[in-house]
Parts: structure tokens; C-alpha cells; sequence
């Protein structure tokens, strides 16, 4: 069916505005527009490690969710939703639900419910190719308990466990590619995206995500205010850097297939990107020239990377 961003954005909201998100978080719009995806009349079982999101949006008995909801550890998201879906199987096959009552099992969790502290869950579930989304809010740090470094911070960024100051430049490693490992899991469907002007990218891939047969992931960068230190109304500037600058490409991989889904006519200079955070201002004080050589240097490596597993 071909996009039509009206009929998505109209939509019934699956997530309710009774929640304590910060203005200009990007998890709250990654949320919305990943449940856009689903069909009216299907249902939902919404997963959520907990972050950010699950604080925010979840003081039990309240939820702001308008479908069924989950609260999980940090460590246990994946195969809780995984749980979930054998047992939505089983009941279907035993007669105790309707056999064409369609639901969706979507899971929700930040870089360090993902990456880091939840990752052999959801590698688990992965593997064994459930039919589940697991999409990660990656804001690049553990924002929740106090901006401290996950795998997905970006190398040189200032964190309250990697601060920047006369000793330190920051995070000294890369940043891990999540999306790449998952690919590697040879499930069905893997994504990576984040907020573009119309959000056509964002929506297209939930919905594929959500409706291939099978276990899919989507990777969307959804820069946070407090730990980024950006103002809130530049969120969708930076992240039109990020994709402009090739530090946050955005590809799919269908069935084992690369397929890169933008390319910059112009590739902008990394600086373009890290001088909208407050997290990176120390890389631009004299003498510290060659922090951002480097910084470029692997965002071409990866990029140039990406475009041999695409072609």
C-alpha cells in the first residue's frame, strides 16, 4: 500500500498525553510514530524495559497506553515479549482466543536496556525468530538514573561516568552498532531511522517491522534534551545532521538484503552535528582539532562500510 502521510497521522493515538516525558524528548516521538504504524482494528501488547519511557509513562494503576501493557526489568524485556507472543500462540491454537483476532507484540526500550544491560535477551529472542518488534529508543546514554555512558554514547562524549575536563575527552571508545549485530541474527527484518521532516522513513519502516512475519528491530536515534544539552526546538535539526553528516544513516535489511534508503547528495562535515550539543563543546576549544579528525575518520570508516554491504 502506498504512503499516505494524512491517513498516518490521523490515525487514533496509541499513546494517551497523560505522560511525564521532557518537551523535546525523542523518545516520545519515536513512540508515537512507531504505534502509528499499526492498522486500526489490530491490536497491541506494548513492552517496555525500563528507562526513561517506562518511568514516565507507567505509575502503576496508571499507563498511558491505550493498549495492553508491560512493564519489564532492564535485563528481561525480549524474552518477556517473546513470552508473550508463545503464549498468545498457544491460546489461539487451544480455541481460548478468537483464530482472527490480529495482535502485534511491539517492545520498547532505551540504548541501555538494548545494547547494554538487556542485550542477551533480545538477542535470544531474535534468534529464535519471534513473531515481535523490538525497537530501540537510542538517546545514547542511561539517562534515567543520571546521563552516565552506555555502548550506544558516542566516542568523546561528555557523560557524568566519562566527564570531559582536563584529564578526559570524554567517552574514549565508539559507540556499538547495534543495528549491524542484529542484522547478523539473519532475522527477517532490521531498520535504522530516526525523525526526517515528513516522517515517511519512520512510519514506512514501523509498519514493515510490525507486519513482516517474524522477529524485526528498528534502531531510531531519539536525541534527549538533558543529556545531549541541546534546546528543545532544535531536536529535528539535529537530527537531519545526523543523517546529513552519515553519523546516523538510515538503511533497512530485508531478508539478509543491505538497502540504503538515503544518501546525502552533499555529506556534511561531522562538526556540522556535534556543535548543536552542549555534550561535545569541549572538542571545539583550541587544540582539540584532532578530536574531531578522528571523530570524522570513523563516521567515513562505517559510512564507507555501509555503502559496500548496500551495493
Amino acid at each position: 500500500m502506498a504512503y499516505n502521510f494524512k491517513e498516518t497521522m490521523n490515525r487514533p493515538e496509541r499513546l494517551a498525553p497523560g505522560h511525564r516525558m521532557c518537551a523535546g524528548c525523542g523518545g516520545t516521538i519515536a513512540v508515537r510514530n512507531v504505534l502509528r504504524a499499526l492498522h486500526e482494528g489490530d491490536r497491541a501488547v506494548i513492552g517496555n524495559a525500563t528507562g526513561c519511557l517506562e518511568v514516565s509513562t507507567f505509575t502503576y494503576p496508571y499507563v498511558a497506553y491505550e493498549d495492553s501493557y508491560i512493564h519489564n526489568a532492564f535485563e528481561n524485556a525480549g524474552a518477556t515479549m517473546a513470552g508473550v507472543e508463545g503464549a498468545y500462540n498457544a491460546l489461539k491454537r487451544a480455541g481460548k482466543l478468537p483464530a482472527d483476532q490480529n495482535t502485534k507484540f511491539i517492545t520498547f526500550g532505551g540504548d541501555g536496556g538494548t545494547y547494554d544491560i538487556g542485550f542477551q535477551s533480545l538477542s535470544g529472542a531474535m534468534e529464535r525468530n519471534h513473531d515481535m518488534v523490538y525497537v530501540c529508543y537510542d538517546n545514547g546514554a542511561y539517562m534515567n538514573t543520571g546521563i552516565q555512558r552506555s555502548s550506544a554514547t558516542p566516542m568523546f562524549a561528555d557523560t557524568t561516568t566519562t566527564p570531559a575536563g582536563t584529564q578526559s575527552n570524554g567517552k574514549p571508545q565508539n559507540r556499538k552498532d547495534l543495528a549491524t549485530i542484529i542484522a547478523a541474527h539473519d532475522v527477517p527484518y532490521v531498520a535504522q531511522t530516526t525523525f526526517q521532516p515528513n516522517f515517511k522513513d519512520l512510519h514506512t519502516k514501523a509498519e514493515k517491522a510490525i507486519y513482516t512475519p517474524g522477529a524485526a528491530f528498528l534502531n531510531i536515534m531519539a536525541p534527549c534534551p538533558r543529556g545531549w544539552r541541546y534546546e528543545t526546538q532544535d531536536i529535528m535539526e539535529i537530527c537531519r545532521l545526523g543523517v546529513e553528516t552519515c553519523y546516523w544513516p538510515l538503511f533497512e535489511v530485508v531478508e539478509g538484503k543491505w538497502i540504503l534508503n538515503y544518501q546525502p547528495k552533499n555529506k556534511l562535515p561531522i562538526e556540522d552535528w556535534l556543535v548543536k550539543q552542549g555534550r561535545f563543546k569541549h572538542l571545539f576549544k583550541k587544540g582539540n582539532e584532532y578530536l574531531i579528525e578522528a571523530f570524522q575518520k570513523e563516521v567515513d570508516r562505517r559510512w564507507e562500510d555501509l555503502l559496500k554491504r548496500c551495493n
